[in-house]
């Protein structure tokens, strides 16, 4: 009977026990329950052919401000600019985290049909109030050339042969030098300076008649006319008005003269090394002469002069030897052009008498017809 009992108290506990699992498992209170926290397995990496890609390109987030003519590089030319990027929400935050990139390699200027050009590594905008100097022989206060860098400049042109010589090598390399004409050249062969001009050269003056403006014999009056007769026969020459870049024949600066150019607010020009090509027996006397000169300071203005045959057959080796040595051109230009003096440019072409200037090419006045 106590057996019985037991068997029938044991299975009604165990249908208690039943009713009370299904009840907690089963029901929809179960369902409903949220727990505290939720536990969430990691997010996978997606595989590269899923990644999401940004469909703007860099122009898009580039503000282009300004461009500048480069070195050549191994890769396709193009145009380097000088950039300011615009922030925008737009942009993927995948984009920071890239490893920077390296800057850009600097391209040739636009039409350089030489791809190894030596170039011009940057240009300079030279203000010219109270006629600054320039070249360590005389002035050593506006030191504005880093190492490796160079100017080169040419006078006593325009000259046939010569001048047309030295624009050519200039050219090819497509770099940018600083003509000082004498003006009485430049009355006789204004077709060869308006080249000098055309090729984006600066052109200042070197006097009327290559005068010593610190001579013994010469007055202040005679200094001024030299140099504005001068600067007057370069924009006939031109038909517009010079830079008012300005260097004394031999490098004689007087005084006086100083003065005067300053009040006129014409920049001087002296040099860090003369080529001294004037004396040179042959083209590799100068080139050689240069580049010791140079090697030893490690840059400067570099003084030659275009009227010289010899230096017009050096100057492609001697380019050729400062791109190989690793030197860069510096190319000058003033902030804004000289206004001549109208007594001058006016008592110029009543001198001369008749115009010198033309606009006709030399094969449409003169012809010939027999032979």
């Amino acid at each position: 009977m106590r057996s019985a009992l037991g068997v029938m108290l044991a299975s009604a506990v165990s249908l208690v026990v039943l009713v009370a699992v299904w009840f907690w498992t089963y029901s929809p209170r179960a369902v409903l329950a949220v727990p505290d926290t939720v536990s969430a397995r990691l997010a996978e990496r997606l595989p590269p052919t899923a990644s999401a890609k940004s469909t703007r390109t860099p122009a898009d987030e580039v503000e282009v401000t300004a461009t500048i003519a480069a070195r050549p590089s191994t890769v396709a030319p193009s145009t380097v600019a000088s950039s300011a990027v615009k922030s925008s929400a737009a942009l993927p935050s995948a984009a920071f985290a890239s490893p920077a990139l390296p800057a850009a390699p600097l391209q040739p200027k636009a039409g350089c049909a030489n791809a190894d050009a030596l170039g011009v590594s940057r240009v300079v905008e030279i203000d010219t109030t109270g006629g600054p100097g320039f070249g360590f022989e005389h002035f050593k206060q506006l030191d504005f050339l880093a190492d490796k860098e160079v100017v080169l400049t040419f006078d006593d042109g325009p000259w046939p042969g010569n001048t047309p010589s030295v624009l050519k090598a200039l050219a090819d390399e497509c770099t940018k030098a600083v003509f000082f004409p004498i003006g009485k050249h430049a009355t006789y062969h204004p077709e060869i300076l308006r080249q000098v001009a055309a090729a984006g050269h600066a052109v200042g003056a070197h006097t009327w008649s290559h005068a010593n403006l610190n001579g013994k014999k010469m007055t202040e009056q005679q200094a001024k006319d030299e140099v504005e007769k001068g600067f007057s026969a370069v924009k006939l020459a031109l038909g517009a008005a010079p830079s008012p870049f300005f260097r004394f024949p031999q490098l004689q600066h007087g005084p006086a003269a100083m003065a005067y150019l300053g009040s006129r607010n014409i920049a001087v020009f002296s040099c860090d090394l003369d080529s001294f090509d004037f004396r040179a027996k042959d083209a590799a006397q100068i080139v050689n002469t240069v580049m010791t000169k140079l090697d030893k300071q490690g840059k400067g203005i570099i003084l030659m002069h275009d009227f010289q045959k010899h230096t017009a057959e050096a100057l492609p080796t001697l380019l050729g030897r400062l791109k190989a040595g690793g030197y860069k051109v510096v190319q000058m230009r003033a902030k804004a052009p000289l206004q001549t003096l109208a007594e001058y440019d006016e008592g110029l072409v009543k001198d001369m008498k008749l115009p010198t200037v033309s606009a006709r090419a030399l094969s449409n006045v003169v012809q010939t017809v027999a032979q």
